[in-house]
């Protein structure tokens, strides 16, 4: 079973125990496992997704899966890819930094900024996808503004208001740095003067958005005071807030995947008739005792969607979330016209709203407890 499959004797002993793959038959006086011929496709499986990391827990509900659902099972494949992606994204940003501090206390001189060239169409759009998002509250001035990002050859927009967060990226040329002159000297002696990320106000955002009308490439210059941006012949320039965006990728990592998650590819218009043919619920928010209209979202067994505004009795095969209705249509507006993907697995957990054919642009909504 062990030259079959790939795994060895000891990894065969260790999935027996966990209750992964158990064997067809135990000898009662030897404990010589046997298997069946049957076993080694399931068997081959497991070796190939521990080779991709993918957790006991995972793996024993994946086989489960194979048996009473296959069609089941890419979801669970695809939640897992997403996990690694996400993963590889974190280390490369934190070797991105290391590397910037590296160069930094290396060359002391060198200055702190980032400029990166993208299609001004593309910028406008990401604009878009993001700006319903940002915060109005004036007691939380750390949320009232875009987070911009330079990671590689992409440029990162990032905005939340706690109740929801948008995302988008766009591609563009490499980061240039060798043609922008020197930052002068840090009288505080700080080495970590390379910032790839600029927390920008919403007053900056605006304003580059009305300047992106038409084709054209655009230039974004990100440094340690602030961001600018070049499109054609017109430039604005703003000053970065002085304010930490919170730890967004927490909650992509909570949001991204899962066993249980749903995905349900929607028409936008339809979605958006449904919304405003159905009654909505009042709840009043515990945090600022706003009160917010709610509908909610029910998945069946089969991926079908309903929407409606009163609770439904549990069913343990129907996913249900209420979301604020004012929110979900912004989102709607902010991903436009035709179809987009709904993730959603459950009432306290975060839905997720995606192009169907971007997942570059997303936003995120935070549930309203039923």
């Amino acid at each position: 079973m062990a030259r079959a499959s790939g795994l060895s004797v000891s990894a065969l002993r260790f999935y027996d125990g966990a209750g992964v793959l158990a064997p067809a038959l135990v000898d009662p006086g030897t404990g010589y496992r046997r298997y069946a011929q049957q076993q080694v496709p399931a068997a081959r499986l497991v070796a190939g997704l521990r080779r991709v990391g993918m957790p006991l827990a995972e793996i024993t509900r994946l086989l489960d899966l194979r048996a009473s659902s296959p069609a089941a099972v890419p979801d669970l494949l695809d939640a897992h890819l997403r996990r690694l992606e996400d993963g590889l994204g974190d280390a490369r940003r934190e070797i991105f930094r290391l590397r910037a501090l590296f160069t930094a206390s290396a060359q002391p001189m060198v200055g702190a900024r980032r400029r990166l060239t993208v299609p001004g169409r593309d910028l406008a759009a990401a604009v878009d996808a993001v700006r319903f998002a940002v915060g109005d509250d004036p007691e939380l001035p750390m949320l009232g503004g875009v987070q911009f990002e330079v990671d590689g050859s992409i440029l990162r927009l990032v905005a939340t208001d706690r109740y929801r967060m948008a995302f988008s990226e766009v591609g563009g040329d490499l980061p240039e740095t060798a043609d922008l002159p020197p930052e002068p000297a840090d009288p505080a002696g700080t080495t970590d003067r390379l910032a790839p990320t600029v927390f920008a106000p919403v007053g900056f955002v605006d304003e580059a958005r009305n300047l992106l009308t038409g084709g054209g490439p655009a230039t974004v210059v990100l440094d340690t005071d602030g961001i600018s941006l070049r499109f054609r012949d017109r430039q604005v320039t703003g000053t970065a807030l002085g304010h930490d965006f919170p730890d967004y990728r927490r909650l992509l990592r909570e949001t991204t995947g899962g066993p249980d998650r749903r995905r349900v590819t929607v028409d936008v218009a339809g979605l958006r008739e449904r919304l405003a043919a159905t009654e909505t619920r009042t709840v009043v928010r515990e945090d600022d005792g706003a009160p917010c209209a709610v509908s909610v979202l029910m998945v069946d067994a089969g991926n079908a969607l309903t929407v409606s505004g009163a609770d439904a009795p549990p069913d343990p095969d129907v996913v249900r979330v209420g979301v604020n209705r004012e929110f979900l249509l912004d989102a709607l507006d902010a991903a436009g016209p035709g179809q987009l993907v709904l993730e959603l697995d459950g009432p306290i957990r975060p839905l997720a709203v995606r192009r169907l054919d971007d997942d570059r642009a997303f936003s995120i909504l935070m549930p309203i407890r039923l």
